[in-house]
């Protein structure tokens, strides 16, 4: 039997989608993540924007052209918001949304669904798919932020058990991991009883790999967080901090707890202990009520605080949220905002990687290519999948550094 498991969305949705295949090979299934001819497929959702929503309704008629009569079963966040319009399509034979997805498991198992008693759903392990191993620790989001549908359908932030995490994180090591990445929706938010996520670092840092964070709040990035991540030895100095504006006024209406001056103290704050540290973030274009003097602060803030590299992307009001009440901004401005960002980031991103040329570094090699500690994109000549090399880094290939291989580490 073969199960095509198919993920849209984000990090977060590609590691519950892992954690379902391991489930499912344990089951005895062959698994893949590519849309192909199978014998069940597992649909995993996306609602971030309406083109995801409508991909993810879309991803139904996709996999049924590969077997009409194969089931198929949904969840995630596009059917956490609108179930009917996957539960109506023929061939759909179970929808939930993004709690208890391994109810999945169960059923396919021929036993039932179980009770939802809240917290943290935990799944089985990842499958690795990748060089990288990815680790969630984390649910759910208490911000809301006006744009954004993610709390009411993940619901209110819970977190994993720490010791969990470790036995987990352990576990991975012994089947060769080099790093590990957590994720959650809102990681920042982590906390088990007295643990939260610096405490959490420190109680990873004895592992043999390189610790990895996924997105992260403003709030997170305090003094004792960062000694406690420079204190692990293997915590890897690349901080994705959300910013969204750089606008002070429109942070505000975007309901983000923080001003672009404490936003850029953080980031000085950071380099005071990562002088080397990358640090990307997320900035909407076109929010309402932006004007062009509150898109300019967006535009120089990506200079001052020397991003690495930025997602830009364009405002998509989302029925349900306070944003979508606003008046929307005609799309061409958006359009014409989002391409002078992603020029503004390019130009930082040249900056950031110009600094790094002839210098040496370990790099992570992945199947194309492979990472720095601070998520530096490096190509060698003779690199193996899997290895970590002390490399000496070059001029500008593709979306990264070429680099020469000095040595292969081997622990």
């Amino acid at each position: 039997m073969k199960a095509c498991v198919f993920t849209l969305g984000c990090k977060v949705n590609e590691v519950e989608s892992e954690s379902l295949m391991r489930g499912l090979e344990e089951m005895g299934y062959e698994t893949t993540e590519q849309l192909c001819p199978a014998d069940v497929y597992i649909l995993n959702t996306c609602a971030v924007t309406a083109e995801a929503e409508k991909k993810s309704r879309q991803a139904v008629a996709r996999v049924r052209k590969f077997n009409p009569a194969a089931p198929v079963y949904v969840c995630g966040c596009a059917s956490q918001n609108a179930p009917e319009a996957f539960s109506a399509r023929e061939g759909v034979v179970y929808v939930s949304g993004t709690r208890k997805k391994d109810d999945i498991l169960s059923l396919l198992a021929g036993g039932a669904k179980g009770e939802d008693r809240g917290g943290f759903c935990e799944l089985p392990p990842p499958k690795r798919t990748k060089t990288r191993s990815f680790l969630r620790i984390q649910d759910g989001c208490n911000n809301f932020c006006s744009y954004c549908l993610i709390p009411y359908l993940r619901g209110r932030s819970c977190s994993r058990g720490a010791e969990g995490i470790v036995r987990e994180a352990r576990t991975l090591c012994e089947e060769g991991a080099k790093e590990i990445v957590l994720t959650g929706i809102d990681i920042s938010s982590y906390r088990d009883g007295e643990t939260d996520l610096a405490a959490l670092l420190s109680e990873l840092a004895q592992l043999p790999a390189r610790i990895r964070l996924g997105s992260l709040e403003v709030s997170v990035i305090t003094e004792r967080f960062l000694r406690a991540a420079k204190a692990a030895g293997n915590f890897a100095p690349h901080f994705h901090l959300s910013l969204q504006s750089g606008s002070t006024a429109v942070l505000k209406k975007m309901n983000r707890h923080y001003t672009r001056e404490e936003y850029l103290a953080r980031c000085a704050l950071i380099r005071s202990y990562f002088p080397d540290a990358a640090i990307t973030t997320d900035i909407i274009a076109g929010f309402p009520t932006e004007t062009e003097e509150d898109f300019g602060e967006s535009l120089s803030v990506i200079r001052e605080a020397a991003f690495a590299h930025v997602h830009a992307f364009a405002f998509s009001p989302r029925a349900g949220t306070a944003a979508a009440k606003r008046k929307d901004l005609p799309p061409e401005v958006k359009r014409e905002r989002t391409a002078r960002l992603m020029r503004a980031a390019k130009e930082e991103e040249e900056r950031f990687l110009a600094r790094f040329e002839g210098r040496e570094a370990e790099v992570l090699f992945e199947e194309d290519g492979g990472y720095t500690a601070n998520y530096i994109r490096v190509y060698a000549a003779g690199a193996r999948e899997g290895s970590l090399c002390r490399v000496r880094l070059g001029k500008r290939e593709k979306d990264g550094l070429q680099a020469e291989i000095l040595e292969e580490i081997v622990s």
